[in-house]
């Protein structure tokens, strides 16, 4: 008869500790978006909003306004934009680093590792001046080039990692059939990758849709400002805001990117475990 190990109580123990610490920093992450919610259906909402008596939908019957649909499109379009422009540069630097790059590919790395580190508000002054002379500022292209450039440094890096993974032997096999490299990679590479390719998009978006610091200073014009911009107006002078319009408009602009981890949930833990397994 076989014995129970003695180290299974303890890995019952550590197992309860593990998720009582995930459900307590859970809980610490649902507290805002509770009060959002909160707020967002109340008459008269503060800081200290509690369950309203008379729930109502006004606040995002206001804030459903044609500005703000505006703004909204005008995120997407920034978004959109830098994620799939990044993808399209992503892919083809760092195809090289993944299959060539032995000689000079851990410095470009390192650089590229070091680049996604240097916070934007330490460049924005000279491209604010470049942008001036070159006569870009107000220029939503320009910007969605500005926003791509950002975010290509942790795309390639993450790129390269996920290319990683895929065997070589199917790009020799293409290379005999007469393919070269250019088709290699659209044919056999990136189609194996899709997994990965989600993982970038969905950052970069991610990452695009909740910049502030960018479109705040390159887009004068207000009809041309995303809605990261667009819900500064609900906080007034000397600290005071109107709670319930902000929250509406919060939850509003929080859904793309919420509806987009749902959608790519799937495709993005099959990214992970394929990570994991490998560094396993």
């Amino acid at each position: 008869m076989a014995l129970a190990s003695p180290t299974a109580p303890r890995r019952r123990t550590a197992a309860v500790a593990a998720y009582a610490v995930l459900a307590i920093v859970a809980l610490a992450f649902l507290a805002p978006f509770g009060w959002l919610f909160l707020a967002s259906l109340s008459t008269s909402p503060t800081l200290d909003t509690s369950i309203p008596d008379e729930p109502t939908l006004r606040n995002f019957a206001d804030v459903l306004t044609g500005d703000n649909l505006h703004s909204l499109a005008n995120s997407l379009v920034l978004s959109l934009g830098s994620a799939l422009l990044t993808l399209l540069l992503a892919a083809p630097a760092a195809y090289p680093l993944s299959r060539y790059g032995r000689r000079f590919g851990r410095p470009i790395l390192l650089g590229l590792l070091f680049a996604t580190g240097l916070p934007v508000t330490a460049i924005m002054v000279p491209v604010y001046g470049l942008f001036v002379q070159l006569d870009l500022l107000d220029s939503v292209p320009a910007t969605v080039l500005f926003l791509t450039a950002t975010g290509l440094p942790m795309a390639i890096w993450m790129m390269k990692n996920f290319m990683d993974e895929v065997p070589i032997s199917l790009e020799e096999a293409a290379w005999v059939d007469g393919a070269n490299g250019l088709r290699a990679l659209v044919r056999i590479v990136l189609p194996l990758m899709v997994p990965g390719t989600t993982v970038v998009f969905t950052f970069t978006f991610a990452l695009t849709w909740g910049n502030f610091f960018v479109p705040f200073i390159l887009l004068i014009d207000p009809g041309k400002q995303p809605a990261s911009v667009a819900i500064y107006q609900y906080f007034g002078i000397n600290g005071m805001a109107s709670y319930g319009l902000l929250a509406a408009f919060s939850i509003l602009y929080s859904l793309p990117v919420v509806l987009l981890y749902a959608v790519a949930q799937r495709t993005l833990g099959n990214a992970f475990a394929m990570q994991g397994a490998v560094k396993g």
